[in-house]
């Protein structure tokens, strides 16, 4: 039975506010929460203005504390942007505060420019490539091991369940080695996904934090209750990814009837690539996608996300991918 989660990047909209979108996210959680969603992150980024996750840590409280059973965490934390004794002490803390309900997924990538990135680590010469020592050091201050010299407080003896997070094969080598869960970004860098998961299961080695290898993959859904109003409510997204790769990203702006009609051959080429991993439709086009992924990929879970301009369509979004996933759940328990 494949177990179901949230992404959720936080978008500010177009006409709307950060205060606006943080309370969305609050929501969203609870709507996810009582459609039996396993897990609520997200994720890392800085100087986009359509995204209000850039304080990661401070937004997983926020969401946490509207929230009570489902767990909270990060899509990631892009670690080579911080040092890991500051990570330690931030997910001790809201292991504190909220006890068994805080996963961190790690990631190498800086989540921004090298602009941004500059400013935020004040000097480059952190290389992305340290990543895996960043990683040792931080499960030694979860642990409590004494290999840093160092006790994180809060943070020492936390319960943090941590996953390496990546979009190529070198996360998958990295979360074998260690033992620990992965998740793929196949919602946005599908190219390396059968390869990564190939690796990953291949040369998983048990730790004191897994038995077995633990596979998420990310997954676009877009869902309505027609495959037309879908690909209507999808083209905020879409538009959102084109501005991106053009260097001017924005707000997440409201959607527009026919936009891919008028795209062009290139743009159309770029989206048909990036968002490969997806489902938009109705109820029954999105069951039948997510059941083909699941049925190509075998994943564990799958980490639904989606960017739409409309709150109440988005919850609505959700109420039909976790329709379908419990479906399929019957499916395979009867099987």
């Amino acid at each position: 039975m494949t177990a179901y989660s949230l992404l959720d990047l936080v978008p500010v909209v177009q006409g709307g506010s950060v205060a606006q979108s943080l309370a969305n996210a609050a929501d969203l959680a609870r709507t996810a929460e009582r459609l039996g969603f396993t897990r609520y992150w997200t994720a890392e980024h800085h100087g986009m203005p359509g995204i209000a996750s850039a304080a990661t840590s401070v937004v997983i409280g926020h969401v946490a504390a509207a929230t009570s059973t489902i767990r909270v965490g990060a899509g990631g934390i892009m670690l080579p942007n911080h040092a890991p004794l500051a990570i330690a002490e931030q997910f001790g803390t809201l292991d504190a505060l909220f006890p068994g309900r805080i996963d961190l997924g790690l990631g190498r990538a800086p989540g921004s420019d090298q602009r941004v990135a500059r400013a935020m680590r004040r000097t480059l010469a952190s290389d992305a490539n340290a990543f895996p020592r960043d990683v040792l050091e931080l499960q030694s201050y979860f642990a409590d091991d004494g290999q840093t010299g160092i006790t994180a407080t809060p943070g020492a003896g936390a319960d943090v369940s941590l996953w390496i997070l990546g979009s190529s094969t070198f996360g998958a080598q990295l979360a074998a080695m260690l033992g620990l869960p992965y998740a793929f970004a196949s919602h946005f860098a599908p190219d390396s996904l059968m390869e990564a998961i190939a690796i990953y299961r291949r040369d998983f080695k048990p730790s004191a934090a897994l038995a077995k290898p633990h596979l998420m993959a990310g997954f676009n859904v877009i869902a309505a209750e027609t495959d037309d109003e879908a690909e209507y409510l999808a083209s905020s997204q879409q538009q959102a990814f084109i501005a991106l790769r053009t260097g001017t990203p924005g707000r997440l702006p409201p959607p527009i009837h026919g936009y891919r009609a008028g795209l062009g051959a290139q743009g159309n080429a770029m989206l048909d690539h990036v968002l490969q991993c997806s489902a938009i439709g109705g109820p029954a086009k999105v069951a039948e996608g997510i059941a083909a992924f699941i049925a190509r990929t075998g994943v564990d879970e799958i980490m639904v996300t989606s960017m739409m301009y409309d709150h109440e369509a988005r919850k609505r979004s959700l109420e039909i991918a976790a329709g379908a996933m419990q479906a399929l759940g019957k499916e395979a328990v009867a099987a």
